[in-house]
């Protein structure tokens, strides 16, 4: 349970209260209905792996000199499932809140998400067009991943609040009176 200094509190709200839940009813009703929000969960951790074996051979190539064909393919690739968890993203937003972005909810989340989007882009950019050095394209694929591993983690701060929000919910619902069979409110 989370305290609140005496000066901040909001009479009647805890830390968690004092914020408008994540999702309304009947988003949450469309999340947990659609098929979009399992290929999302499925997406969102192969995309993590794979940015973290791109990660190892960018490194890898940085510190050695060695393996520049691999750490190309593996930022080309991780760049891909990029886009399909982007498109397939605005298709789940777009059933759960009714818009493709930049939905209140996941607002920042998508703004932020645009920059690495860009970041991912310019790197194909640069490699297909032979604009960097292989270093320069490295350095720029740290600079998409640590974009990404910040929207990753703005994502993972979300999930969990609306997790918190959910169970809040659920323990506001047990501890609500309920009524006796004689129409009498019970304890």
């Amino acid at each position: 349970m989370s305290e609140t200094h005496p000066s901040f509190a909001v009479p009647g709200a805890n830390a968690r209260t004092a914020r408008a839940p994540l999702y309304t009813p009947e988003e949450r009703y469309r999340r947990d209905r659609t098929y979009w929000t399992f290929v999302q969960g499925i997406l969102a951790p192969i995309q993590f792996i794979i940015f973290l074996g791109s990660l190892g051979f960018v490194l890898r190539y940085l510190a050695t000199g060695e393996g520049l064909e691999v750490a190309n393919h593996s930022v080309v690739a991780k760049t891909l499932i990029l886009y399909t968890i982007m498109v397939t993203g605005c298709i789940w937003e777009k059933v759960v809140f009714g818009r493709y972005l930049f939905a209140p909810a996941f607002f920042w989340e998508d703004v932020f998400s645009m920059l690495v989007l860009a970041l991912h882009t310019a790197y194909l950019v640069a490699m297909f067009k032979g604009l960097l050095s292989s270093r320069e394209l490295m350095y720029l694929a740290l600079a998409a991943y640590a974009t990404y591993a910040i929207n990753a983690g703005q994502f993972i701060l979300k999930l969990r609040a609306a997790r918190l929000d959910h169970e809040e919910k659920q323990r506001d619902a047990a501890r609500a009176p309920r009524p006796s069979s004689l129409g009498v409110a019970s304890a």
